[in-house]
Formats: C-alpha cells, sequence, structure tokens
C-alpha cells in the first residue's frame, strides 16, 4: 500500500502535547525511520517508549544514548509495570503511570535542577497511584507525525475497562472504571486531523471501547454529526468485549458513525478456561451466536486467541480451527499465553513457584515464562498446526468470502469515505487495490478461491469489496508469521524437555 507503518506513535504525539510549548521537539518513529547521528547530536534530553514486543530495541536505544551522553526518560506501560529492568539498564528518569499525573512534576525537577546523568539509581517519577481525569488531557501533537507514512491514524476516546480478566494488564495499569473523554474532545482531535490532510482509516485504540456504555452512547450521535458534516471522511475501527452483541442498538448507531471492524477478545473457545482465568463476559451465551449478531450488525470481526491456560485439555488448537471455521472469523492471532507483570495470573503463579523468568524475561521471546498445566512441546506443536491451518492460502480465503457474505449492510451505514477524499488520494487507492487483486489472481494457490470469495462478495455485499480486498493482503502478513512459527518451532524436537518454563 505504499506506506512505512500501521500506525504512529500515539503515546508519543500525548506526551509531546503535554510538554512546554517553548521546548522545541523532535519526533522519532521507528517504525519509520532510526534515529540518525543528526538527531542524536541535536537532543539535550531523550523521552522513549515502547510495549513488550519492543524491549530489546528500547535497551539498545538507552544504550545508544548512554555512548553518546545523551540522558534518556522512560515511560509508558512497559516501563511502568517493570521499571527495575529499565533502571538497571540505565535510563536517567523513569516516568511511572499516566503522562498527565507525572509529565508535570518531571518539568518541574528540569525546570529547578537542569537535565542530568544519572548518579546513582534513576531518578523515579511515579504517579501510578492516581488516575488522571482524561477530559483535561490535551490534543495529541498529530503535527509532528510524517503522517504519509502510516496506514491508519490513532485516537483514544476511554482508558480502562470494568472485566477482570486474569491474564490481562490493563485493569492494573488504568483500572476498572473506563475514563472516558468529552464528545467535544474527540471532535476536536478529528477537526485536528481532517484539517491536516488526513483521510481513510482511523483506530479508537481504546481496549475495550464500550467498557463505559453510557459515556459512549452519549458520544456518538456528536460523533455522527461531525461525520455527516464532512462527508465522512474517516472509517473507524477499534476493540471491544463480546458482550457488544447484545446491545443492537449500540451496534447500530456505530455502523451509522463509520464504524466498520472490531477486535474482539476470544481468547478460547473453552468454557472452562474462560471461567478459570475470569473472562466470564464471554461465557454468558454461546460465543458463535454473538460473532453472529456482531457480524450481521455490519461490523467485520478480528479476534485473538491464547493456548495454554490452566487446565486446557489436548486439542485446544483443533477447537481453535473449528471456531474460527464456524464463524468464519478471517483474521485471528495466536498467542501462548504469558504471564504480565502485576497481574492477578503473576501474582497467582508467583504463590503456586511456577513463574519463571520473571520481569527481565519478558518480551515475547520465550515460548512460555511459567509452568503450564500441560506439556510445554504439546502446547507448540497444537500452536503450530493451527497458524498453518488458519494461514493456508485457498482456507483463508475462502473464510474471508463467507464472512464477508454474512457481513450485514448496516441499516443507515455510514458510507465510504469520498466525498471528501482528494483526486490524488483516489488514484493511490485504486492502484493499491488493484495490485491487491493482480497479485492474488497470479498466485497460483489461490486464484481459485479467491475468484470464489470475490464473486461470492460481490453477489452479496458489493459494498464491502475495497474491504474484502484488504482483509485478502493481510494474508501476506499472517502466512508470514505462520511461515516464520512453523520454521522456528517445528523445526525442534517436541519434547517437553525441550521447552521449560523460561526457555527461549
Amino acid at each position: 500500500m505504499g506506506k512505512r507503518a500501521f500506525l504512529p506513535p500515539l503515546g508519543l504525539i500525548t506526551v509531546a502535547a503535554l510538554l512546554p510549548e517553548s521546548w522545541d521537539l523532535r519526533l522519532v518513529d521507528c517504525a519509520v525511520r532510526e534515529p540518525s547521528e543528526g538527531d542524536w547530536a541535536w537532543a539535550e534530553l531523550v523521552l522513549l517508549t515502547g510495549m513488550i514486543v519492543q524491549r530489546d530495541q528500547m535497551l539498545d536505544l538507552l544504550r545508544e544514548a548512554e555512548e553518546r551522553g545523551v540522558p534518556v526518560a522512560m515511560g509508558g506501560p512497559f516501563v511502568t509495570s517493570v521499571p527495575d529492568l529499565f533502571d538497571e539498564a540505565g535510563a536517567d528518569y523513569l516516568i511511572l503511570g499516566e503522562g498527565e499525573t507525572v509529565i508535570p512534576d518531571l518539568i518541574a525537577h528540569l525546570g529547578t535542577y537542569g537535565v542530568r546523568r544519572r548518579e546513582g539509581p534513576a531518578l523515579r517519577f511515579d504517579g501510578t497511584a492516581h488516575k488522571p481525569d482524561v477530559t483535561l488531557t490535551p490534543l495529541p501533537r498529530f503535527d509532528l507525525l510524517e503522517m504519509d507514512a502510516y496506514l491508519s491514524m490513532s485516537v483514544q476516546y476511554s482508558r480502562g475497562c470494568p472485566f477482570l480478566c486474569e491474564f490481562c494488564d490493563i485493569i492494573t495499569l488504568y483500572g476498572r472504571r473506563p475514563r472516558t473523554k468529552t464528545p467535544d474532545q474527540l471532535v476536536a482531535e478529528l477537526d485536528l486531523l481532517h484539517g491536516l490532510g488526513w483521510r481513510g482509516d482511523v483506530f479508537v485504540v481504546d481496549d475495550n471501547f464500550i467498557g463505559n456504555r453510557p459515556n459512549v452512547r452519549k458520544m456518538l450521535p456528536s460523533l455522527l454529526i461531525w461525520q455527516e458534516a464532512h462527508g465522512f471522511p474517516f472509517e473507524f475501527f477499534t476493540e471491544a468485549s463480546i458482550d457488544m452483541a447484545g446491545d443492537p442498538d449500540l451496534m447500530r448507531m456505530m455502523v451509522r458513525c463509520g464504524f466498520r471492524t472490531v477486535f474482539v477478545g476470544i481468547e478460547t473457545p473453552d468454557e472452562e478456561s474462560l471461567t478459570l482465568t475470569l473472562k466470564r463476559q464471554n461465557t454468558r451465551e454461546p460465543m458463535t451466536d454473538s460473532i453472529a449478531r456482531i457480524t450481521a450488525a455490519g461490523l467485520r470481526v478480528t479476534c485473538g486467541m491464547i493456548l495454554g491456560f490452566d487446565g486446557e485439555k489436548q486439542g485446544a488448537g483443533d477447537r481453535i480451527v473449528q471456531f474460527m471455521e464456524e464463524t468464519a472469523i478471517p483474521t485471528v492471532t495466536i498467542t501462548i499465553l504469558q504471564a504480565l507483570p502485576n497481574t492477578a495470573l503473576w501474582d497467582r503463579l508467583i504463590k503456586e513457584g511456577r513463574l519463571g523468568g520473571g520481569a527481565a524475561g519478558m518480551g515475547q521471546d520465550q515460548i512460555c515464562n511459567f509452568t503450564p498445566t500441560r506439556p510445554v512441546g504439546e502446547i507448540v506443536a497444537e500452536y503450530v498446526d493451527a497458524y498453518r491451518r488458519l494461514y493456508d492460502r485457498p482456507g483463508y480465503l475462502r473464510r474471508a468470502g463467507r464472512h464477508f457474505s454474512r457481513l450485514g449492510q448496516g441499516a443507515g451505514a455510514a458510507p465510504r469515505p469520498l466525498l471528501d477524499t482528494s483526486f490524488p488520494d483516489r488514484i493511490r487507492g485504486a492502484i493499491g487495490l488493484t495490485k491487491i487483486a493482480t497479485f492474488l489472481l497470479c498466485a497460483r494457490p489461490a486464484r481459485r478461491p479467491f475468484l470464489g470469495a470475490l464473486i461470492r462478495v460481490l453477489a452479496h455485499n458489493p459494498g464491502r469489496v475495497e474491504d474484502f480486498l484488504n482483509v485478502c493482503v493481510q494474508l501476506e502478513h499472517f502466512g508470514a508469521i505462520a511461515e516464520r512459527v512453523a520454521r522456528e518451532l517445528d523445526g525442534k524436537n517436541m519434547q517437553e524437555k525441550e521447552y521449560e518454563f523460561g526457555a527461549p
């Protein structure tokens, strides 16, 4: 699609908005480009963040800054969860908790004492005990982004989740009472993006968009008015809990506002595992029925699955594949369970003496960081097999065709964003879609299932053909992951002794 990254670093541009206007700021998104020698020479202070999967690169950047004598302040959810890891690695300042709470303390300190390298342990600014009022959060500094580099933009409406899933760290980081911005705040962020020339996809990054359902209901009418006034320039996708299926009016309003895709945390089709891990919202009714209602409402579903829950029985990988075939969800991410720091699962495993690796092992470069209740080799074998089967080209394309043929038109659904799209953008989009279609037609194993699925979508849901083509090209991304999984894991001896907890 001619882009270099999927999403921008919304955390960094929100932090940028909290800093004094007099500060001269330079943004480096390492998904787009690496920092240059000129960047290092220019900087008086580096503010660095990242997620668990970026641990190694964060540590590398910290070492590069240390070699050049540039002080580093580190923050974000991963740093907040395991501050000792980055203290030992040499960070000068640690910003723990949400930025709105602690960034003012950092600014005040630097104003009094200046920017200094550490002399001993890192200086910590700890705001983890306080959950800030996000209605006071300033507009993110979207102007710092190289916007043409991204496939989608991001906004945040809420923080926190009301549920108690044992393995999830959202509630430990952001709390169980979801805090939301005001409708005017969200509209102002969209105004800013629109004014900067953005058109197309916008990811609402909330971990559970419907976590504070009354406030979402109040916000959506304002969003609809804004979309209508601007010719529907944006299409939205987000994450939400599966219980949205029980609220048809909410789903209908989301579709009218331009929401087209929702990521749902299914985790496992095994009800016993869901109950044990306290994800009870997924057990209130058959999940296949819930997915069918969400799809019929006009929201394309993607989902996440996890292998390795306590008490999981042999064949869990097969059951995941069967669930995906039954619901016809094309795109799924599968992971082997990792215990995240400070979660209820983490605490329980410590008490049971089953946690291995500790915080230093976080980084998703281990098969698992605890002793599971069934052989690790068995879990790995099912993981490899499930990925292979779900991203087999013909099977994936047929599943995509079924999903889009079931996808509801959505009464009053938002139109595609054409009215306010520039001619060059339309040409680029048409070229991109033509490339996708040509690639799939030329890929021999995919040609017939692709044509069959395309005909099915054209017959049942022609308004979503563009979405269908984009989902088809995602096969190249996830198919590459499946091949890597098979190459790196399947070649090993599938015996438990090769996969002790904490083993890379």
